[in-house]
């Protein structure tokens, strides 16, 4: 064919898939069997709007046919948007709306009369009735009202409510909760084992309220016996209840700067689910032998009743471990021995997760210390200290020990897996590797988690640690809920689950009824086949949940984040270059706010973006901004609303 015809063939090409709106007017359309998205300029846009499955027509190459193909959309075929949030201003005789998402570019027409006399900066629930057209106005009608944009509270419901997320448990839920007993009864306890004279203690942050994992630990010889004690929820959420749908609904527990939006009810989450210290609890126990190498040469899985002796923090057992301190030490003298021996256990797990090759990926995460009205008075780096990284390693032995065991016995099952990076990415972060001094040491084809744990680990404390860290993990897949066991990349590990968390996680939650009902030997050949039908849903569903709740928890903590340093317009402060491209230099405080700095805001020389060395070059003078570099920057703006800080550069 020749090049001519291919090209005529080419602009009668027709494709369908989902339109990606920009803020600036022109979007995206992501076609199944296509790496790359179709660009969409903004003229050729059509009315669709962000979420819509469009059928779009190739237009012709520009130049020689290179690059990204170009689309124009022809039809909109269906909608997946049906509301939205934003601000209400009202003009005379009728009102509008303003998306928050700032993909949504065109503003929402509401009569007066649908309205519910929404006053002019109240943030709304806008329900679209008509999408309108290239040249008319989508409509709507307001169905709920949250209350002024400025009120303490009102950004973080918006954006729950922009995302779908329940805020509010229906009647019937609340209903069922009233029948549920606030403590363990003599009858419940009955043919489980009692576990109440083990010591045992539970370690989480300060402000932690569901306590769904406790740990014991003694020595047998050169073993370890290390118990792993998981809140029975199961026992209170009973399949097919209202309750149970609700958390299937929910999927997971949404953490946010200044609230927590449970999965479940907080008279279970805080409550009778809840491992609180001093109270009899109803548990499902996985009690491992560990050898003095790490590995887990033996286990069992029952169900218990526990009382935990005391409700300990992280900083708590950092200070009897780590700083030594005489009254921490004092005030806990009966648990210092348990958690000298908790470090020791924990390092033997831990050396063997690194040695078949388990990767750390150490971002710096944030601590956002807010008011009582929710506003930040502080952002601080999240320490993690020696004693988050033995519940880390605890949890780590009790899940894979648990996915094994149900893979032994051939159950209907939950497993979270992680699969083998895309190899085009993988190339891709080699090229910068090698851009950058490093090398992967294999072929992008053959890369193994050892791999990539040894390549971070020759980064380490190098300028450019950060945005490797980043690049690394933008190249791996998404970790999901799957029914069958494909294994965890990230872990090296063959088999993994998530066990150790019902309170907060419905996965977990699922998987303890699998478990509870083959103990009791009702697994039967019909509940077996029960669960093969409907496993593959939750799967599904608990894992899309699971990427909503984590948008959620970014954009809260980019929004307080620009939100506080709105208050610090005029500041200066030392920071370092944590990104570089051709629109700026991204600076990261100490406090882990990130702003630009704008290459136009570069005055003294005009600049180059070199890819190669993810340098900014001057032409004249030959200054250079590269990673790890250490800047003064003043703060000159922030955008609550999109999360983004402004800074220039302060000689």
């Amino acid at each position: 064919m020749s090049k001519k015809k291919k090209q005529e063939k080419r602009k009668k090409q027709k494709y369908e898939g989902v339109f990606t709106s920009n803020k600036r007017g022109f979007g995206f359309v992501t076609v199944e069997g296509f790496e790359e998205d179709f660009y969409v300029p903004a003229k050729c846009v059509n009315g669709a709007i962000h979420g819509d499955t469009v059928k779009v027509e190739v237009l012709p190459p520009k130049g020689k046919g290179k690059g990204r193909i170009e689309v124009r959309v022809k039809k909109i075929i269906d909608h997946e948007l049906k509301k939205t949030v934003g601000t209400f201003e009202r003009v005379k005789s009728y009102g509008f709306v303003k998306p928050d998402d700032e993909r949504l570019t065109r503003d929402i027409y509401v009569p007066l009369s649908e309205s519910m006399e929404a006053s002019t900066g109240e943030k709304v629930v806008c329900l679209i009735t008509d999408y309108g057209s290239e040249n008319k106005c989508p409509e709507g009608v307001v169905t709920e009202i949250l209350g002024d944009a400025n009120a303490p509270g009102t950004d973080i419901l918006s954006l729950l409510k922009s995302r779908d997320i329940p805020t509010e448990f229906p009647e019937k839920v609340i209903s069922e909760v009233k029948d549920i007993p606030d403590h363990v009864t003599e009858k419940e306890i009955k043919g489980r084992r009692d576990l109440r004279d083990v010591q045992m203690v539970t370690i989480d942050g300060e402000d932690s309220k569901d306590l769904d994992d406790a740990v014991s630990l003694s020595k047998e010889g050169d073993n370890y016996i290390l118990g792993v004690h998981i809140a029975d929820v199961s026992h209170y959420v009973r399949e097919k209840t209202p309750l149970d749908k609700e958390a299937l609904h929910r999927g997971t527990s949404v953490y946010l700067a200044d609230r927590v939006v449970p999965m479940l009810p907080k008279e279970l989450s805080n409550g009778i689910c809840s491992l609180n210290e001093g109270v009899d609890r109803l548990a499902l126990s996985c009690v491992m032998t560990i050898d003095k190498k790490g590995n887990v040469i033996d286990h069992e899985i029952f169900e218990s009743v526990v009382n935990i002796d005391r409700r300990m923090t992280y900083t708590s057992v950092k200070k009897i471990l780590v700083d030594k301190d005489k009254d921490e030490k004092k005030k806990y003298k009966e648990l210092v021995p348990l958690f000298k021996l908790m470090e020791k256990a924990s390092k033997a797990i831990r050396k063997e997760r690194e040695k078949r090759g388990s990767i750390d990926f150490d971002f710096t995460e944030s601590k956002l210390i807010v008011d009582e009205t929710g506003k930040v008075t502080d952002i601080k780096p999240y320490e993690i200290s020696v004693a988050n990284k033995i519940i880390e390693d605890f949890m780590i032995a009790a899940n894979e020990t648990v996915a094994k065991d149900c893979f032994d016995k051939h159950l209907p099952f939950l497993y979270r897996t992680h699969g083998k990076p895309d190899p085009d990415k993988i190339e891709t972060l080699s090229v910068f590797l090698k851009n950058m001094g490093h090398s992967l040491y294999k072929e992008p084809r053959d890369v193994k988690p050892k791999d990539i744990r040894k390549m971070l680990k020759g980064i380490a404390g190098t300028p450019e640690e950060a945005v490797i860290l980043r690049l690394t993990l933008r190249s791996m897949q998404q970790a999901r809920y799957t029914t069958e066991n494909n294994g965890h990349f990230g872990l090296a590990s063959e088999n993994y689950t998530h066990f150790t968390s019902p309170i907060r996680r419905y996965p977990d939650l699922q998987i303890h009824r699998i478990i509870k009902e083959y103990l009791h030997k009702d697994l039967n050949e019909k509940r077996m086949g029960h669960y093969e039908s409907i496993l593959p849903d939750v799967a599904g569903k608990t894992s899309e949940r699971e990427r909503r709740a984590d948008e959620a928890e970014r954009d809260v903590e980019k929004m307080k984040k620009a939100e506080y340093m709105l208050s610090h317009i005029g500041d200066i402060y030392e920071g370092t270059v944590s990104g570089v491209t051709d629109w700026g230099i991204y600076v990261e405080l100490e406090n882990t706010v990130e702003g630009l700095v704008k290459a136009s805001t570069l005055k003294d020389d005009y600049y180059r973006f070199i890819e190669a060395s993810m340098e900014l070059k001057g032409e004249h003078t030959g200054r250079i901004f590269s990673l790890g570099q250490k800047v003064r920057i003043q703060v000159t703006g922030a955008n609550k609303g999109a999360g983004t800080v402004d800074f220039i550069l302060s000689e």
